[in-house]
């Protein structure tokens, strides 16, 4: 039985970088929502006993994509603890319409929603914390995505709480360049030392993204995109970019500046939700079964 699931993008409200760890990695302190727009997977079970990927992705063996590394983990960590059905195997088919480097979070999401959904199908009866611990080995983001729920984070990403932000509509873009998470976290130029604050303080302040001034200066047509996008509202860089994204009240809003972008921007207009809507088709499943 075919069953479809969604891999939504997110967004970063707000990055802070608040310090360089001993591992060379960063502490930081941001704010995930998720949008009603991302990726889209096919998943079979199946008793093959293989993962099988049906739309590989171009230059990336299939032992090195997201989705077969996280299928495989789970196989993995479920045989460990006895619960895996006998021969379980899956095949997979993706339709991709989130950009790479883009700071949506495509990889993670597709990650998170194979772990959520072979979970499910396979019966493996993983709680979401052990998931979760299987998807910090794929990608900082990717416990997020199997939490579900808008969440302030802190540490590298891993340590979450709960958040209710507000759901605005957003128009997201992408200039036409993908940027590489390293990259921006080696600039010298790197703001490391914004000041650790509470959720409720980094609420009632004005939203930033530490990663943005570098991006601007590093990829000029980040820096255009943006300069574009702020004569109509508030807008932001997500994670480390490239998209960036500008908020409204109301879709028709978002879409009216859409409809003014000029050829060379590629958009879309979506609303911030903060329950994620692979935790609704997972709630869903379970009411039916």
């Amino acid at each position: 039985m075919i069953t479809t699931w969604p891999a939504p993008a997110k967004l970063n409200l707000f990055l802070y970088i608040t310090g360089r760890r001993p591992d060379g990695y960063h502490n930081l302190q941001t704010l995930f929502q998720f949008l009603d727009y991302g990726d889209t997977l096919e998943i079979t079970p199946d008793s093959s006993g293989k993962i099988t990927l049906l739309t590989p992705l171009d230059g990336v063996p299939d032992d090195e994509n997201l989705i077969v590394r996280a299928a495989q983990a789970l196989k993995t960590f479920a045989a460990a603890r006895g619960t895996l059905p006998t021969q379980a195997g899956a095949t997979i088919a993706l339709e991709k319409v989130l950009p790479m480097g883009g700071g949506l979070g495509g990889g993670s999401s597709d990650a998170a929603t194979v772990l959520v959904a072979l979970n499910h199908l396979w019966q493996t009866g993983l709680s979401v914390a052990e998931l979760a611990a299987i998807g910090i080995k794929l990608g900082a983001d990717v416990p997020v995505f199997i939490g579900g729920h808008a969440a302030f984070a802190e540490g590298v990403g891993e340590l979450l709480q709960p958040a209710e932000p507000v759901e605005k509509w957003y128009l997201v873009a992408h200039p036409g360049v993908s940027i590489a998470t390293p990259d921006l976290f080696r600039d010298p130029d790197l703001t490391r030392d914004s000041p650790i604050r509470t959720l409720d303080e980094l609420l009632q302040r004005p939203f930033h993204n530490d990663c943005e001034a570098v991006a601007r200066k590093r990829f000029r047509k980040v820096d255009e995109l943006l300069s574009w996008l702020l004569e109509y509202a508030p807008s932001r860089l997500t994670g480390t970019g490239a998209c960036v994204f500008a908020e409204f009240d109301t879709e028709s809003d978002a879409r009216q500046v859409l409809e003014l972008a000029p050829k060379w921007i590629c958009g879309f207009v979506a609303r911030g939700l903060n329950l994620s809507p692979l935790q609704r088709t997972l709630s869903g499943l379970k009411a039916s079964t």
